[in-house]
């Protein structure tokens, strides 16, 4: 474990500029909602507002051309990253909520009929949910949940029962950001194909700890999101099958995304331009890209490897304190698990601990993590989350622990 931490965090947590200067004591234990970001994403990003920036595709001067050719080669730094077949099965978007919505409303709209089904879990983030919702009602189709085991893992057999040949979609996380189970995808896409469903995978809490191949998890559609991979904040992107992308129509309309426009009718660019309307986030995808670069360098099976023994170690100083309840899968159980520990104390609300943590420089995530169903399914309205990444060490572990116990002990003492 020591070597592990000496060749991969103490190393990286260099290249991080939160950690340097004044806030070199901080111990930042909420990878899961967003991840920091290294020097050189940052850089990136100055770059091409100092001396890059200009608008992509529709230029002919030399600012353009560079311009372009940065934020496509994001695209096949992108496309790579997750085995795609090509870039242009790559899509950008504001974020994992866009195009899980851009899906939602395309190809829901004109795939989907009365009475059809889609299969989503129970432990989906809201992101995951609301779009569904609302194409299922606009079309008069089925939502239906998957359950969860009494272990915090997706029920296989409750999927199994609930799948049949009026599902047209299963979409479902890949690992989840409450419980941190990871979801047996290959499984998954296996069964679901069988009934001529396609698998729509929201892989925000996965693609950053380890390495996810399209073509291997059998999929049809992937959500990821930049700010969860050390990049910037407002761009993220949609995977999805040529051919699927071919046969969906546009999710919004504007410039970029045209062919030829005519006073009564327009046709459309071809892939992926048709998908991506307006001046997108031009210095954000190539900051993306930037975070992709930086990500492989280390390597994801190094980084997967180091994350599943912190995470052994997180649970188990965490076991060591009364009273408190972990969600989800212990690692020794599931070790492809996410990196984080979900949990709550009976009688403590959630945002207490977090803010009594904060006061010690300790940063975790308090509340119902947008996964509203899946707490009311557990019967509690708020937990504490502890999330790792690459950059996160034994003893930040132990210093959570031990105000942790501090904490409880005061509040219990004084309740």
């Amino acid at each position: 474990m020591k070597h592990l931490v000496k060749q991969i965090a103490e190393k990286s947590r260099n290249d991080f500029p939160l950690f340097n200067g004044n806030n070199n004591n901080l111990i930042y234990l909420d990878h899961a909602a967003t991840s920091q970001k290294p020097k050189e994403v940052i850089d990136s990003l100055e770059k091409y507002y100092s001396s890059q920036n200009a608008n992509v595709h529709r230029g002919a001067h030399q600012l353009s051309a560079i311009a372009t050719e940065k934020f496509e080669h994001s695209r096949k730094l992108t496309a790579n990253f997750i085995n795609s077949n090509n870039e242009k099965e790559i899509i950008f978007t504001r974020n994992a909520t866009e195009a899980i919505n851009l899906v939602a409303y395309t190809w829901g709209n004109y795939q989907l009929q009365e009475n059809d089904e889609i299969l989503i879990s129970l432990m989906e983030h809201h992101s995951n949910i609301v779009p569904w919702q609302l194409i299922a009602k606009a079309k008069k189709c089925k939502l239906i949940f998957i359950k969860v085991n009494k272990n915090g893992e997706l029920d296989l057999d409750d999927f199994r029962k609930k799948l049949n040949d009026k599902t047209k979609l299963v979409s479902v996380v890949h690992v989840s950001n409450t419980l941190g189970c990871s979801n047996p995808i290959e499984d998954i896409t296996d069964l679901a194909h069988q009934k001529g469903s396609l698998v729509f995978l929201d892989a925000c809490q996965s693609l950053a700890h380890k390495p996810v191949d399209v073509k291997k998890l059998g999929i049809d559609f992937l959500a990821g999101s930049s700010h969860k991979l050390c990049g910037p904040t407002g761009v993220g992107f949609l995977w999805a099958k040529e051919e699927i992308l071919e046969k969906m129509p546009p999710f919004l309309g504007g410039g970029e995304m045209i062919h030829e426009v005519f006073e009564d009718q327009s046709t459309w660019a071809d892939l992926p331009h048709k998908f991506e309307a307006g001046t997108p986030a031009i210095g954000e995808a190539i900051g993306m890209g930037t975070a992709i670069n930086y990500l492989q360098s280390i390597g994801l099976q190094a980084i997967h490897n180091y994350e599943k023994e912190l995470t052994k170690y997180l649970f188990e100083k965490l076991a060591e304190i009364n009273h408190l309840k972990i969600l989800g899968p212990n690692p020794l159980l599931q070790p492809d698990r996410g990196p984080l520990a979900t949990f709550y104390i009976k009688g403590i609300h959630s945002n207490d601990i977090a803010e009594l943590l904060d006061n010690s420089n300790i940063c975790i995530r308090s509340g119902h993590h947008c996964c509203q169903p899946l707490h009311r399914f557990y019967g509690i309205k708020s937990t504490a989350r502890a999330s790792l990444s690459f950059i996160s060490t034994p003893s930040e572990i132990d210093s959570l622990t031990e105000e942790l116990k501090s904490i409880i002990s005061f509040l219990k003492k004084n309740s």
